[in-house]
């Protein structure tokens, strides 16, 4: 599926799934897009990956901090760890 076919929900679901394979991963929206989500991702689609970030954020499970130069970095919540498999599971079983 191209990029600009897939929702925000199939975005933020490539985030976490990213994130439980790399529990230790940060990185910048920049970077997320750039490196996490390369190999399906364009910088032109950054607005959707923007925007699955900040639903992820809302939903307590990603978390996001300022770092240098007023940069926002992205992280999973450790906490939810349990929530998150069981959303990837749920979105893995609808396919």
């Amino acid at each position: 599926m191209a990029m600009g076919n897939e929702s925000v929900e199939q975005i933020g679901h490539r985030v976490l799934k990213y994130l439980t394979e790399n529990p230790n991963a940060q990185d910048t929206l920049e970077g997320i897009v750039e490196w996490w989500l390369l190999d399906r991702l364009t910088m032109s689609n950054i607005n959707k990956v923007k925007e699955a970030l900040a639903r992820l954020v809302a939903a307590h499970l990603v978390l996001e901090r300022k770092g240098k130069e007023s940069r926002t970095y992205y992280k999973i919540n450790s906490h939810k760890l349990k929530e998150i498999s069981e959303r990837l599971q749920c979105v893995s079983k609808r396919k």
